[in-house]
């Protein structure tokens, strides 16, 4: 029997101790792609909006938080993506942190609104859209690498190397965008979208922006802003209106009708219904190259 114990005590001693995964919550299915890129096999990702929900809308239900018992942190995009962040943080308390992965990124502002009389004033609507920049996704790797390691050291090599690795990726797909979008003249570069969400691609690589609805899908164009926006379209010389995966296409294709635009392949806004942000960037980017140059042949 001491024998036993004995080689018992041995055999513990032998065999590797394999900690369980940190449990991690993301809201955007973005931020779970990156979380898996950088957390591997060190992280238990729990997915709450999933593959195809909408950030914008997301509300997280009690059932939804069950699931999330335990979990070290909540990753959410921020710049008032997540109006329900509030509620959250009285429901988890102080047993886990919520990061706001895109708070101390660059900021971009919504578009201008017109008062009454047709003047301009300016509002501070900060568009939450910031991952159609491959540079602010390629900080948003280290915003996630860095609390990876605050909160789990003991893996903070393991975080760190991923990091590495995932930004190499990211460095090769915006050069990839770059030779891309070179493809389209200056003159054609104008990327008119059913919502106002690339204004952050547009900044990034030399676009202007036009969009029909403002910075999410609730924000509708009454009758003088359509009417404005038609004729500013024919002005430009607009050449295609790119509808997104969710946008009302009913009223797209009223605009074409009225403005001879030809409608355009869907572009990808929030990350849903693709595996990778690499796969939305490239897609997106491929579209919109196609969409603009077509009119040159």
């Amino acid at each position: 029997m001491k024998l036993f114990r004995i080689f018992a005590i041995f055999c513990s001693l032998a065999l590797p101790v394999f900690s369980a995964p940190m449990k991690v919550v993301s809201l955007h299915p973005l931020i779970t792609d990156l979380l898996h890129q950088v957390g591997g096999e060190k992280l238990d990702v729990i997915d709450l909006i999933g593959k195809t929900g909408d950030p914008h809308s997301f509300q997280p239900s009690a059932e939804d938080l069950v699931a999330t018992q335990d979990a070290k942190v909540y990753f959410v995009s921020g710049m008032g993506m997540e109006s329900y962040l509030g509620e959250l943080k009285s429901i988890i308390g102080s047993d886990a942190v919520i990061v706001e992965v895109g708070k101390s990124l660059p900021a971009l502002h919504g578009s201008c609104d017109h008062d009454e009389h047709g003047h301009e004033g300016h509002h501070h609507e900060i568009d939450p859209h910031w991952w159609h920049s491959v540079d602010h996704f390629r900080r948003a790797t280290g915003v996630v690498s860095d609390k990876l390691c605050e909160i789990d050291p003991d893996n903070s090599e393991f975080y760190k190397t991923n990091a590495n690795v995932y930004r190499s990726t990211l460095d090769t797909l915006e050069k990839w965008v770059k030779r891309e979008v070179v493809r389209v003249p200056k003159d054609l570069r104008k990327l008119a979208t059913a919502h106002e969400s690339f204004n952050y691609f547009c900044d990034e690589y030399g676009f202007e922006a036009f969009s029909i609805q403002g910075l999410n899908r609730e924000q509708m164009p009454d009758a003088v802003s359509l009417v404005k926006l038609i004729a500013e379209l024919k002005n430009e010389r607009v050449a295609a209106i790119f509808p997104e995966l969710e946008s009302n296409p009913k009223m797209l294709q009223s605009l074409t009708s009225d403005t001879g635009i030809r409608i355009a392949g869907s572009l990808i806004a929030d990350g849903r219904g693709v595996s990778s942000y690499e796969e939305m960037i490239r897609g997106n980017v491929k579209t919109i190259v196609d969409g603009l140059t077509a009119s040159q042949e």
